[in-house]
């Protein structure tokens, strides 16, 4: 099923906007989604390295926040790439005003 997002389009002399459904393709929401996933993984890297450097600083258990942060990260991570698919469906809307 293709992702959609609708958006309001201003018609002069209106006062009540067009609603106009914009959806990606396949190959745009693959694209997306790939791009999202690489930049997850970037960012998580950088959070584990982060956490372990305070960890060790602290004496506390490293495993146990390495842990937590990627569950924190994990739950994150579908909300990050609708944000990303929405973004390109607005990108489109644009372009075609």
């Amino acid at each position: 099923m293709a992702f959609s997002k609708t958006f309001p389009r201003t018609i002069a002399g209106s006062n009540y906007p067009v609603w106009e459904e914009i959806f990606l393709t396949l190959a745009e929401e693959q694209e997306i989604s790939e791009t999202c996933r690489k930049e997850n993984i970037s960012l998580l890297d950088q959070s584990i390295q982060d956490a372990r450097m305070l960890a060790i600083k602290n004496g506390m258990n490293e495993d146990h926040i390495v842990a937590k942060l990627a569950v924190a990260l994990f739950e994150k991570k579908a909300s990050h790439e609708v944000f990303w698919k929405e973004s390109k469906a607005k990108e489109k809307f644009d372009k075609k005003q």
